[in-house]
């Protein structure tokens, strides 16, 4: 499974619990921790809403660029 590095940083950086970014999601605590550890992989949709609220790229999540500037900005 892929290894979301930038989730949690991003969710620390922001003074956010996993709590509060698995209800933005409509999932539950335990399954966003399983994104977080790489355990599972992070549906699309996810990614999408996860780049909106912290202003930046999917690519920058996924770690395929360490430009945190959102797409077209």
């Amino acid at each position: 499974m892929a290894y979301y590095s930038r989730l949690k940083d991003l969710r620390e950086d922001n003074d956010c619990t996993q709590t509060d970014i698995a209800k933005l999601l409509f999932i539950t605590q335990q399954q966003y921790s399983l994104y977080e550890k790489g355990y599972r992989d992070i549906p699309t949709s996810a990614l999408i809403t996860l780049a909106d609220f912290y202003k930046t790229s999917v690519d920058y999540i996924l770690g395929r660029t360490d430009d945190s500037s959102p797409i077209g900005k």
